[in-house]
């Protein structure tokens, strides 16, 4: 019997991979022959590049970068098995959890260090990148990002335009004539799951700029500056950024990626999908089994377990998801692919007692899904 394993992480618990072995090691006390194919997923946020290290064989690398705040720091990003594929997380060089919370500024918050993290997979001879916006601490509209890589951004007088999203209302001019060359000849997939515009109530900043530490005034301010950058950006390259759906993902990161970089918006979960294989190996497989750390009614917005589920359904192959919690109107992923979910907690606990268990019980979990998988097997006979 073949079975597919393709969890996300059970966040704060267990990353995907440890969640994969887990399950596995579940089956294998009913199914000891089982063939198990161990895919850990990841929706293109925190996590991706473990998860498509896992899954390919690949390995990290560490780099120095430059921190939202502009203080140096290690960053990382990943590259396959095959080294033709680098994913890097916008978090790990330009994240909100790399900020304290009293110091989160995204009127000064740069995007620099995401740049540099490019560079130095272009300097690797990677021209396929995968890069993950989520959980970023700027609003400087992907700008950080470009000046890394060559672009520049003047005010009246022709000086570079310092960092923040707060700088952006000085902007005069944009100079692409030292952008990276190399950029022009990359495959790059940008795993964003948001279509908020730059700008307007539901913008970068006045969505995602008070998590980030804006005031209601900062809000305002951010978003004005935006609202001029997209106006110089029509001015100097000719194109109307403002409805551009997932423009303001990241803190207008995504209008960057898409502007300069020429990257392609996709769900996340379906980029980490196409980049581990998942589909090639659904052949022939007799169950998948996919989950993360809390499964309800969002889920079925963008999150890894659905996007396996979907995967699936193509290939009729049955689905089940497992889960830390089953939250409200979880019934409804049963409409997208997962045919049965069940949570793995075994008793009611503290939340640090059941997050120091995680690994135990998901054990223990799969175990109890394969016995009654055989139970099914042999009812049928």
């Amino acid at each position: 019997m073949k079975i597919i394993i393709a969890p996300d992480s059970f966040k704060e618990s267990l990353s995907a991979e440890c969640a994969a072995m887990a399950i596995e090691e579940g089956f294998r006390v009913v199914f000891p022959d089982l063939e198990a194919v161990r895919l850990p997923v990841a929706d293109g946020g925190e996590g991706t590049v473990d998860a498509l290290i896992a899954a390919t064989g690949g390995h990290r690398i560490d780099v120095e970068v430059t921190a939202p705040q502009g203080n140096r720091m290690s960053g990382f990003y990943g590259v396959n098995g095959k080294g033709d594929c680098a994913v890097i997380e916008m978090a790990a060089a330009s994240g909100l959890m790399l900020v304290s919370a009293g110091q989160r500024d995204p009127l000064t918050a740069t995007s620099f260090g995401t740049g540099e993290l490019i560079r130095h997979a272009l300097d690797s001879d990677i021209r396929h990148i995968i890069l993950g916006i989520g959980g970023s601490a700027t609003v400087d509209g992907g700008i950080g990002m470009i000046q890394a890589l060559g672009g520049r951004f003047t005010d009246a007088q022709g000086i570079d335009l310092s960092w923040g999203g707060a700088a952006l209302a000085q902007l005069a001019a944009i100079d692409l004539s030292q952008l990276d060359p190399r950029l022009a000849q990359c495959r790059i997939e940008v795993a964003c799951d948001v279509d908020n515009l730059l700008t307007g109530p539901l913008g970068a900043a006045a969505v995602f700029g008070p998590q980030k530490g804006a005031s209601a005034e900062d809000v305002q301010q951010l978003d004005a500056a935006l609202a001029h950058l997209a106006e110089i950006i029509s001015w100097d390259l000719g194109v109307n950024v403002l409805e551009w759906p997932g423009g303001g993902a990241a803190g207008g990161m995504g209008v960057a990626a898409q502007l300069f970089l020429r990257g392609k918006m996709r769900s996340g979960i379906d980029i980490i999908i196409d980049a581990i294989g998942l589909e090639q190996a659904m052949q022939g497989a007799s169950l998948v089994i996919t989950g993360e750390g809390r499964l309800d009614k969002q889920t079925i917005n963008g999150k890894a377990p659905v996007g396996v589920a979907r995967l699936a359904q193509r290939y009729n192959v049955p689905v089940i998801g497992l889960a830390g919690i089953l939250g409200e109107g979880v019934e409804e992923v049963h409409q997208h692919g997962l045919d049965a979910v069940f949570s793995i907690l075994p008793r009611l606990a503290p939340l640090e007692t059941v997050l120091k268990q995680g690994e135990v019980n998901l054990r223990y979990a799969a175990q109890n899904l394969a016995r009654l998988y055989w139970l099914g097997m042999n009812a049928s006979c």
